[in-house]
């Protein structure tokens, strides 16, 4: 297994590793290493089923299902089918997934360590892939907050909500996902999470505030909180965090949401293919592997 970093603070290729086949401990420790310090892990050249997929991103912690049920990989309902694929005049999975700046999981009581995902059909156009992912870098990000603004964030949490994405994307992009149900909505409540977090490898402080899920800053005036949460949100996507990623079929991409915030980009066609499977890898083997439980980790 070699691992080649490229020339952003964020990104790496790994090379010479099936991922088809079981990891070793020397294996998994490695990428587990990797990620941490690159962020955003490239596996190309991969031939996987949903259950190779599947066994190999339950390694690194327990599977999401998602909170809306849909497009889930049939038997394995972990492995979520993202396309603009119509079949015999049914979609075959979730054609706007990701197309805005957000942090998978930051709407859940235990959030997001990892996200897997593997390209069967990339779209093209003159020659080009389209359909690339932004990822921004959290450490960097934070790292170059003005020491006020990180005086004035320390010690504090955000309220985050799955629903303000869901509902921007249907109110601001015309999504043709459906409204969510109340039942859906309980299932995944609002809650709170520091907005700077220790990685649990690391040890690099990074911020986890996000466009998708933050709602306000807790105990902060809502006036006051919407001009903080504005000014972090400017800074975390400014351009010399950010990393592009150009998907190749066979393509197998882990990134690590606990370092990152990330968006896709809807620049191809219905007619242009588009099939990922996805598995969303929580937090909860990494932070229990931690020196301390997640309340004390994610605290300054």
């Amino acid at each position: 297994m070699q691992i080649l970093p490229g020339t952003h603070s964020l990104g790496a290729t790994v090379r010479d590793l099936d991922l088809s086949q079981p990891l070793s401990n020397d294996e998994h420790r490695a990428i587990v290493h990797a990620l941490a310090r690159h962020g955003v892990l490239r596996f190309p050249g991969q031939t996987l089923s949903a259950r190779q997929q599947f066994d190999f991103s339950a390694r690194f912690g327990t599977l999401e299902e998602n909170v809306a049920g849909m497009f889930q990989e049939p038997g394995l309902p972990q492995v979520m089918v993202l396309s603009n694929i119509i079949r015999d005049g049914k979609p075959i999975g979730i054609a706007d997934a990701g197309q805005g700046w957000h942090t998978d999981m930051s709407y859940s009581a235990t959030v997001a360590y990892a996200n897997v995902l593997y390209a069967i059909e990339v779209p093209q156009r003159d020659g080009r892939p389209l359909g690339s992912t932004r990822f921004s870098d959290m450490v960097a990000a934070y790292e170059t907050l003005p020491d006020d603004i990180k005086r004035r964030i320390v010690g504090r949490t955000a309220t985050h909500d799955f629903a303000k994405f869901w509902d921007m994307m249907r109110r601001e992009r015309n999504s043709a996902r459906p409204p969510l149900t109340d039942a859906q909505r309980r299932t995944k409540p609002p809650v709170s999470h520091p907005l700077v977090l220790v990685h649990p490898v690391s040890g690099a402080h990074a911020l986890y505030a996000n466009p998708g899920y933050a709602m306000w800053i807790d105990g902060m005036d809502r006036a006051e909180s919407d001009e903080l949460l504005e000014l972090l949100f400017r800074h975390q996507t400014d351009s010399r965090f950010v990393y592009t990623f150009e998907w190749s079929r066979g393509d197998v991409l882990m990134w690590d949401n606990l370092r990152t915030i990330h968006q896709a980009l809807a620049d191809y066609r219905a007619d242009e293919p588009r099939l990922i499977k996805r598995c969303q890898v929580m937090a909860d083997r990494v932070l229990h592997d931690g020196r301390t439980d997640r309340h004390a980790l994610v605290s300054l």
